[in-house]
């Protein structure tokens, strides 16, 4: 029997072993290797994996890491509030995951990234005014979806926000796709000025490949980033090993391996 790895089942496994905390673990089993043929050297190795693995789990390291790869700015509420008025804007929200099942709604929900998104961007569309757009469709890796990311936030958007979507583009698989499918759409009822929420992490991606396609289409985009912190680096909770500080880590370095791949 022969075992085919298609191109998600590749990138699950190369984003496995490029992210925390498999190369410090990695970096521990050839430090401990290293001990039996010269301690001092096992030693620092070992000691430089340690410090990776508690690193890797802070929202300090996950901080620094998004200001070095380059952290958008705040969208400020009185910048929200200066769009009010306008006819020809529209809020776009990207997807970032579902669950394709919660038992306790009976149906698909919004992932954390995603649910972060959409409370921001339903704000936005309220404070500003101007209607709401999505844009996920099923993604590379998320072979267990059997729905689109946009019809689960359609409802979901509708229901529980009181907020139905005037948009919802659901077959991009991609950041790129996102906004490949979802700018002409917007173009064509009129609009020429797009509020786009997504992750902070995620925006230096996001802004590269809309920007492409929205200066032909003579659409101006405002970055509305969600995740930014106003410090993360002061108190000695965030130097200690969290669940939260773990996912931002992984998030950054998932972001700029994407920006590198030209993804």
């Amino acid at each position: 029997m022969s075992l085919a790895l298609d191109y998600p089942g590749f990138k699950t496994l190369l984003l496995a072993a490029a992210l925390p905390p498999v190369p410090m673990l990695l970096l521990a089993a050839w430090g401990g290797w290293r001990l039996r043929r010269g301690r001092r050297l096992g030693a620092l190795l070992l000691g430089l994996a340690l410090a990776g693995i508690w690193l890797s789990a802070t929202e300090a390291a996950g901080e620094l890491l998004s200001r070095a790869a380059g952290q958008p700015a705040v969208l400020r509420p009185g910048q929200v509030d200066a769009l009010r008025g306008r006819s020809d804007g529209a809020v776009l929200v990207l997807g970032g995951g579902v669950k394709r099942h919660a038992p306790e709604f009976g149906a698909g929900a919004p992932a954390r990234f995603t649910a972060e998104r959409l409370a921001y961007g339903v704000w936005v569309a309220r404070r500003s005014g101007w209607p709401l757009a999505f844009s996920g469709g099923i993604g590379w890796t998320a072979t267990e979806l059997r729905q689109p990311e946009a019809d689960i936030i359609a409802r979901v958007a509708a229901e529980d926000y009181g907020l139905p979507l005037r948009w919802a583009e659901a077959h991009s698989r991609d950041t790129r796709e996102n906004a490949a499918h979802t700018l002409p759409l917007l173009a064509k009822a009129g609009v020429k000025q797009v509020v786009l929420v997504t992750h902070e992490a995620h925006m230096r991606r996001a802004l590269r490949a809309f920007e492409a396609e929205a200066a032909p289409l003579g659409i101006h985009l405002l970055p509305a980033p969600v995740g930014l912190q106003d410090d993360a680096l002061s108190s000695f909770d965030d130097w200690c090993p969290s669940v939260e500080g773990f996912a931002r880590v992984r998030y950054v370095l998932y972001e700029t391996l994407a920006w590198w791949a030209g993804r």
